[in-house]
């Protein structure tokens, strides 16, 4: 019976924006240790984050202040978070894909466990022109995008679409997300799930793995 490990994008595939601060400095020719906020890296430095948590504030709303911050240090009036992202990360996409996610798409593609990514704003945090750098993405068969259907997790309809896209019930996904919202929406609706722990995505990967054994 075929399976299907479906993913979320930024911070499951790729690393996040606050392990790459350094990079982030350098490719904005800001000084080393400007950015200072570490999201669950070090939540007692970022209250903002916490907002976000207790859901006072959404996830985008998050960062795009942090976008709008950061122009402002370089003197851009950024408006999106799309600005931020291509301006920081554009030049070399590939070196910001957690090795731990290529080894796990690696054993999915030998084990026939079938792919899909279900984000609520991949192209409109990274621009459609990301896909085209990543050919890894190809070996999705289905990547389902909020940005476009204006449909965001924790919405049930979002998991009805990625079971209906790739024509499977909901018991046979194991989703993998870092946002524990998410991950509640996806129990909800009856799919096996993986909390991503981004200061750990070795052993959520191996957690991925284990249940699609099973």
């Amino acid at each position: 019976m075929s399976k299907a490990l479906v993913l979320d994008f930024g911070g499951v595939v790729t690393r996040t924006l606050f392990e790459t601060h350094r990079e982030t400095e350098a490719a904005l020719g800001l000084p080393k240790g400007s950015l200072n906020w570490r999201g669950p890296f070090a939540p007692e430095t970022d209250e903002l984050w916490h907002r976000m948590i207790n859901n006072e504030v959404s996830e985008r709303d998050y960062w795009l202040t942090r976008s709008k911050e950061i122009g402002a240090m370089i003197g851009c009036d950024w408006t999106s978070m799309q600005e931020f992202v291509i301006a920081a990360r554009s030049e070399r996409p590939i070196e910001i894909i957690r090795p731990e996610f290529l080894e796990t798409l690696n054993y999915a593609k030998q084990n026939g466990i079938r792919l899909g990514i279900l984000s609520n704003e991949l192209d409109l945090f990274y621009g459609a022109d990301f896909r085209e750098r990543l050919p890894f993405l190809a070996d999705f068969e289905q990547i389902i995008d909020a940005t476009y259907t204006k449909i965001l997790k924790p919405d049930p309809r979002a998991y009805g679409m990625i079971c209906d896209a790739l024509d499977l019930s909901a018991d046979k996904f194991v989703f993998v997300d870092d946002q524990y919202r998410n991950i509640k929406g996806a129990i909800d609706f009856g799919m096996q799930t993986v909390h991503f722990d981004v200061r750990n995505p070795r052993d959520s990967y191996a957690e991925a793995i284990q249940k699609l054994g099973e």
